[in-house]
């Protein structure tokens, strides 16, 4: 616990994933309104926009060590598709001959 750096994660922690009261109270009034087919794609656009300001992006270390999880993942993976295949290439050479 003591490896993970406490001070960069601090801002992820305080994000909250719920929307706030006033977005909430914006987003039925926009609903409760009719649009055009172009107010509603202004409207999703700028629904959008304020979902990606939300997004916090992770530090340099964390990349790396997010990155080198799915590359073990991905290797990992790949041999037991590779182990699977062999089994089943002998399996089927064994039963049907070549």
């Amino acid at each position: 616990m003591g490896s993970i750096d406490e001070g960069s994660n601090q801002v992820a922690r305080n994000v909250i994933d719920e929307p706030s009261e006033d977005i909430v109270a914006n987003a039925r009034q926009d609903r409760g309104t009719s649009r055009g087919p172009f107010g509603r794609l202004v409207l999703f656009l700028r629904q959008v926009l304020n979902e990606l300001k939300k997004v916090v992006t992770p530090t340099r270390k964390e990349l790396f060590s997010y990155t080198g999880v799915v590359l073990v993942f991905v290797v990992i993976m790949m041999a037991l598709v590779y182990g699977l295949d062999l089994v089943f290439a002998l399996g089927v050479n064994t039963v049907f001959g070549k």
